[in-house]
């Protein structure tokens, strides 16, 4: 474990690249077929492009001592909810009737980020409400707190790194969000998200689609990085091995 956590950036690297690929490799499948599936869509649709990820987080975890038995990926990925009766996370680790963790991993590509950002930010905050409510209602773990994960990768791009302007018909909106582009406004958001405990930890990093295909990728803020993510994993699994 030791030794992937010192070689962490490269672990990401490697996750990077496989999602630029892959997504590369969908957007040429679907112009052959005649198929339009741009921006976030075809993000949404294509599932396997953040695979790299999910299998980066199933190593920690294994590395940590637990046992891959009870790290689910693909499948049995719902869990009990309040305001509904299951949701679907994109790992799960489950061991013996204790939910040891839950980690939500999402990506969002330009050009368009306004709708997509207010839906993005909209699901995980009702993911996190959803499941914290059910676990103060008993539907898991006795009172012992799970971890619970949200990492977000954002392209790096004109459309996200240009000033938004935001409008204020009413109310004076918080005066971080002044002109904050949206590679900004997602960086606060997953601070919030930590900040506010609706989530253990969180990481946010970016990637250009270019670049992205040999692995490039940056980390906007430190208290955001994956290395911080990956350490609070670890700590959090090894209290459950």
């Amino acid at each position: 474990m030791t030794k992937m956590i010192n070689d962490i950036a490269n672990h990401i690297s490697d996750a990077v690249s496989h999602y630029w690929q892959t997504r590369k490799a969908q957007r040429e499948k679907q112009k052959k077929r005649g198929v339009s599936d741009a921006g976030l869509r075809s993000a949404v649709t294509g599932g396997a492009q953040m695979d790299g990820f999910i299998r980066l987080f199933t190593e920690i975890i294994v590395g940590a001592g637990m046992d891959e038995g009870y790290v689910y990926r693909k499948k049995r990925l719902e869990l009990p909810g309040f305001f509904r009766p299951t949701k679907e996370w994109d790992l799960v680790v489950v061991k013996k009737g204790h939910l040891v963790a839950a980690i939500e991993a999402k990506s969002q590509v330009g050009p368009s980020f306004g709708n997509n950002f207010n839906n993005r930010t909209e699901e995980a905050m009702g993911s996190a409400l959803d499941l914290w409510t059910a676990f103060r209602e008993g539907a898991f773990n006795s009172g012992v707190q799970p971890f619970l994960g949200y990492f977000f990768m954002l392209e790096d791009c004109k459309s996200s790194t240009r000033p938004v302007r935001v409008k204020e018909p009413h109310f004076k909106v918080f005066s971080e969000f002044v002109g904050a582009f949206y590679m900004r406004r997602y960086e606060l958001f997953c601070r919030k998200l930590v900040l506010e405990r609706h989530y253990t930890a969180a990481s946010f990093i970016t990637s250009e689609s270019e670049s992205g295909l040999k692995g490039i990728y940056s980390e906007p803020a430190k208290d955001l990085s994956f290395l911080n993510f990956a350490k609070s994993l670890i700590s959090h699994v090894g209290a459950f091995v």
